[in-house]
């Protein structure tokens, strides 16, 4: 069983005066950390699937234009790592290639003899080659060229040439600032991140639950009778400040940067995962509040309330939810 926290009546007023300092510290710590960002390189620890991270590592550095967190946000965004999947536009595979497009643009890229479009071995590369092929068709139109190239994916290279940049189309201009967006949640940050000015909310929220019992499947709605399970307690709690998080822990880790664990600042969401290189195997979530604690919602039988990270076996890693990064994700998956 894992170790309480709060014990009696005594550790509840305690724990609430330290929370009360954290919440004040978090915005403070907020102001301090502004614009504190390093530049992100490479890919974040099990962010990618580790069948794909070798691919994405390789592929994704092909071009200037494209990076492996670009490229993971680009696959995430499609499939949600799903090879099999399909749309009803008929768009194929981990990369979302329609037939005819993968007709001129598929490539052998594990050298078999055979461009399958359902195999990541070929769909991988192939997204890499086709985004290097858009950057070279607008490689001499003003502005970013990952921005134009972006633009050409979703509206087409003659677009962008003809409006001399990313078209003013909400549709590609959503298109551009979600992938450019969620590929924040792939990069491995080599600095400090900026710490969440909805974050203090968030522990607030979660810290008004405190006692509620676990329900599997729990929203904190009244046919739940209030109660909660771990992702839907962190996902109620960012509500209450405004950001949308997805229902399950595993996608939203994807909801901003990935500071390390010496770097954790209240407000931030804390992962475990039954396999340590990969991010969809994440099992549970909670709300870190300092000094290594957390908020959660545990398990069948017991409570919200404070546990130590360090009470789970399988800490993974964390994420700074941003409003941004929350925007970013996907709604639904094709074929899930």
């Amino acid at each position: 069983m894992r170790k309480t926290w709060v014990a009696g009546g005594l550790g509840i007023g305690l724990c609430l005066c330290f929370l009360a300092l954290l919440v004040v510290g978090t915005y403070t710590a907020a102001a301090s950390l502004a614009g504190g960002a390093g530049r992100a390189l490479g890919l974040a620890k099990g962010a990618v699937p580790a069948a794909y991270q070798p691919l994405v590592q390789k592929w994704g550095n092909l071009c200037k234009a494209i990076s492996p967190a670009l490229l993971a946000a680009q696959l995430y965004q499609e499939s949600g790592w799903n090879p099999k999947a399909q749309s009803h536009a008929e768009a194929q595979g981990i990369a979302q290639f329609i037939p005819g497009t993968w007709a001129t643009h598929g490539l052998d890229g594990d050298g078999d003899g055979d461009r399958d479009v359902w195999d990541p071995a070929d769909a991988i590369p192939s997204a890499a080659s086709y985004d290097c092929k858009l950057a070279t068709y607008v490689k001499d139109v003003p502005g970013d060229p990952t921005a134009n190239m972006l633009a050409a994916y979703n509206a087409g290279a003659y677009r962008v040439i003809q409006s001399g940049g990313v078209p003013r189309i909400s549709e590609t201009q959503n298109y551009v600032r979600i992938i450019t967006n969620l590929a924040k949640s792939f990069e491995a940050p080599t600095g400090r991140v900026p710490a969440s000015r909805q974050a203090a909310g968030a522990i607030y929220y979660a810290q008004k639950k405190l006692g509620t019992p676990y329900l599997w499947g729990g929203n904190g709605t009244p046919e739940h009778n209030g109660r909660f399970d771990c992702s839907g307690l962190t996902k109620a709690a960012y509500a209450s400040v405004g950001i949308e998080l997805p229902r399950v822990a595993n996608d939203q880790y994807n909801a901003g940067p990935h500071p390390s664990r010496g770097e954790l600042m209240p407000g931030d969401l804390v992962f475990f995962s039954t396999d340590m290189n990969n991010s969809r195997a994440i099992h549970h979530v909670g709300i870190y509040v300092g000094g290594g604690y957390m908020i959660n919602a545990p398990y069948t039988g017991a409570v919200i309330r404070f546990d130590k990270i360090d009470s789970l076996p399988d800490y993974f890693g964390a994420t700074r939810v941003t409003e941004d990064g929350a925007k970013a994700l996907p709604t639904a998956f094709p074929g899930a």
